[in-house]
């Protein structure tokens, strides 16, 4: 039997199959490992924030794929990448008060780059294919 094609695959997909949410759910959980080794005083600080941030680039993606059709799930991947944005800001500022390492900041900034590339990528793929006037969502 033949794979469905990707034209005939059904919307709205799976969040836990989309390649964009797995690398950004990667990108939490090395978020949650960097901040629990942040100074106590960050706890409801940038700790809070950056967890909030990178949880959201995922919780976007995933609450965008259950909804009605691909122009509002592309409305919520492109929150996600706002928030995929806010995060490197904090990502950024982490590493200059010494939080982070350069190394640790630079696998992290990795990550992060991955999962905003994919998701940007699905984005643009669903635009364009809402443009054309396109049903499905493939990446």
């Amino acid at each position: 039997m033949a794979s469905p094609s990707p034209s005939s695959r059904r919307f709205p997909a799976r969040f836990e199959k989309l390649k964009s949410w797995a690398a950004g759910h990667e990108l939490v959980l090395a978020v949650y490992r960097a901040t629990a080794r942040w100074p106590r005083s960050e706890q409801y600080g940038l700790i809070d924030q950056a967890r909030r941030a990178a949880s959201s680039i995922v919780a976007n993606i995933a609450e965008g794929s259950a909804k009605r059709g691909q122009k509002e799930f592309c409305r919520f991947l492109n929150i996600s990448l706002g928030s995929n944005s806010e995060l490197c800001y904090l990502l950024l500022l982490a590493r200059d008060l010494g939080y982070l390492k350069p190394e640790e900041w630079g696998e992290l900034e990795a990550l992060r780059d991955h999962a905003g590339r994919l998701t940007w990528g699905l984005y643009r793929s669903l635009r364009d294919k809402s443009a054309r006037g396109s049903t499905s969502a493939t990446s």
